[in-house]
């Protein structure tokens, strides 16, 4: 393998800059442009939500931006700081070091190296599968109430008070309504007032500028600039009439200028310990969010993500994060959606936006100077607002209540325990319910449809019962979680009912069968032969008879006592006069059954 081939195995970027073209070069720069725009006061207003400095989020959209582009096999989506990622770091980091000190950022430096480690692991041994543990429920139940609690943290903000956050987020809830009342009118108008602006680009601007004929991809960018537009409205007010001093509105202040320098993590043993949970949960967490956006942009385009591989570029951008003083970074679903929607071809938009962010952070940081934090705060607000759902937990009552439990159980968790607590205990949960379910699985008697081949509920279908025979499906794997209750309601079908004489298990619904579950229908076997009632098997999937012989199971039944359908076990067990039967060609022969001259056959 040549130079440049290794270049293009390691690099996606390099294989697509083969074969760049003029229009993707147009289309690039475009995107790249408007998602600096964007990304400028996005990435101020995320850092303070992080409790850092507004540059530490400018210097984590430059060089992180540049390292996923060369790694990344997205096209469209857009790297940089994310408010739920912001509000994990602000509320772990917090309870070790105080917002904004030194000790609080150079610890951020550790937790952007070890996420960004745990993710370069996790896609070398291909672990994306446990995103697959944060359940959708889950994820609804923990983005409204971290929205709730991210909202909140700004109030202070934009009402101009001072507020005590507390251990845990309900305290911070309750410590800014106690505090509404003092309020600073000035930093709420503007707060106000740029929470509006935001809302007319937001809801407003887009549709009145398709109505007006413009173009509906260029509407849908040109309604994406308002936190531009917001900032530097308030900025130029806030210079002109001095309301900094009169009116005692709080502003960003001196940002250092000039590039991020390389900066040295924190790796002592104690503070990595102590980061790992919060690397762990932020890993899983920015992961899932990023490549939710990546397919979904992707599949508009008909393009495909490689998953493992958007894990590692991940891993690398946030190890670039860790030395060029940022903080943990992922994919945003509004950068990524207004990256796609603009234009962007390649990840060398990404590319372009970093390069005008460096561009911002080297020249124009005395221009920074008169934002107001109101307008920051009200950038995150308006971008969080939305996150909070109220109709998937009304809709999962319905028809799932114990998924609609899973949400509200995370949801109450964070509020009460906390960011990192509330998604561990809503993950817990999740789990304990599936165990609960998995335990009660649906079990079916079945009967004969009319006279057809086909078996069905007999609580649903009008279907004929065979004389003497109980015919039951099992809608579950048979495992060590579900085997005594099904051991347990055999019992009391075959102590209710004495004219019973076989039992026949139709194992369609059945995909795995583990040592207890052998070890249950061994049993069973055992005692309804001591009853003299016989056991039979049908529609027996391969794997799973695999795994009976594979387990030593009784050789003697599995030859006489499995069939290849419900339809041919009824015929035998009840007898094959039936019309239906004789119908059949397989009626009434065994070996015509059976075509070995046995009961055993090659299940599917």
């Amino acid at each position: 393998m040549n130079f440049l081939a290794r270049i293009k195995s390691i690099s996606p970027l390099a294989t697509r800059l083969s074969d760049y073209r003029r229009e993707h070069f147009t289309g690039d720069l475009i995107a790249g442009v408007i998602v600096a725009i964007m990304l400028v006061p996005q990435a101020m207003a995320y850092a303070m939500l992080a409790g850092l400095p507004p540059q530490v989020g400018l210097y984590a959209s430059i060089v992180p931006l540049v390292l996923y582009s060369l790694f990344g096999t997205s096209n469209s989506l857009a790297v940089g700081p994310v408010a739920m990622v912001s509000l994990l770091v602000v509320s772990g980091v917090g309870s070790l070091a105080a917002p904004g000190s030194e000790p609080f950022i150079s610890l951020c430096l550790t937790l952007a190296l070890l996420v960004g480690l745990l993710q370069i692991l996790m896609a070398v041994f291909r672990m994306g599968f446990l995103v697959n543990f944060i359940s959708h429920p889950v994820l609804v139940g923990f983005t409204s109430a971290a929205a709730i609690v991210i909202g909140f943290s700004q109030l202070k903000h934009l009402l101009g008070v001072s507020v005590e956050s507390g251990e845990y987020p309900f305290q911070l809830i309750a410590g800014t309504l106690a505090n509404m009342g003092h309020s600073n009118l000035p930093t709420l108008a503007v707060g106000l007032s740029s929470c509006g602006l935001l809302l007319v680009f937001g809801r407003v601007m887009g549709p009145w500028l398709k109505g007006l004929g413009l173009d509906e991809n260029l509407a849908n960018v040109i309604s994406k600039v308002g936190p531009l537009v917001a900032v530097t409205a308030a900025a130029i007010a806030v210079y002109l009439g001095g309301w900094h001093e009169s009116q005692k509105i709080s502003i960003v202040g001196e940002i250092p200028g000039g590039l991020p320098t390389w900066t040295m993590p924190e790796l002592s043993l104690a503070a990595l310990r102590s980061l790992f949970p919060l690397a762990l949960v932020i890993t899983l967490v920015g992961y899932l969010e990023s490549i939710s956006v990546a397919k979904a942009l992707a599949t508009r385009r008909r393009e495909k993500v490689d998953a493992n591989r958007e894990l590692f570029a991940l891993g690398i951008a946030d190890v670039g994060a860790a030395f060029t003083g940022g903080y943990p970074v992922t994919g945003g679903f509004s950068r990524s959606l207004v990256n796609y929607s603009a234009g962007a071809r390649t990840p060398m938009a990404s590319v372009f936006t970093a390069v005008l962010v460096a561009i911002s952070v080297a020249l124009l940081t005395p221009m920074f100077f008169y934002i107001p934090k109101a307008v920051l705060a009200a950038i995150i607000v308006m971008a969080v607002i939305g996150l909070i759902d109220i109709k998937t937990p009304i809709k999962l009552w319905r028809y799932s209540r114990p998924d609609a439990i899973a949400v509200i159980v995370t949801f109450a968790a964070v509020l009460g325990f906390g960011i990192e607590n509330g998604i561990l205990v809503g993950v817990s949960a999740t789990i304990l319910m599936l165990m609960w379910k998995m335990s009660r699985p649906h079990v079916a008697e079945v009967g004969r449809v009319g006279e057809s081949e086909h078996f069905r509920n007999i609580n649903r279908h009008d279907v004929h019962l065979s004389e003497g025979v109980l015919a039951f499906r099992v809608d579950e794997s048979l495992n060590f979680a579900n085997a005594p209750f099904l051991e347990t309601w055999l019992h009391e079908q075959i102590s209710e009912r004495r004219d019973i004489k076989s039992v026949l298990l139709v194992a369609s619904g059945i995909n795995d069968v583990d040592a207890t579950g052998i070890d249950v229908l061994e049993t069973t076997i055992r005692e309804l032969r001591s009853a003299n009632v016989g056991f039979y098997l049908s529609d027996i999937k391969g794997p799973v008879m695999d795994r009976l012989k594979a387990a030593g199971f009784e050789a003697e039944f599995l030859e006489t006592h499995v069939f290849l359908s419900t339809h041919q076990a009824i015929c035998e067990l009840a007898g094959s006069g039936q019309p239906v039967c004789q119908r059949s060609d397989t009626s009434g022969d065994p070996s015509l059954i059976h075509p070995k001259g046995s009961k055993i056959h090659e299940p599917i």
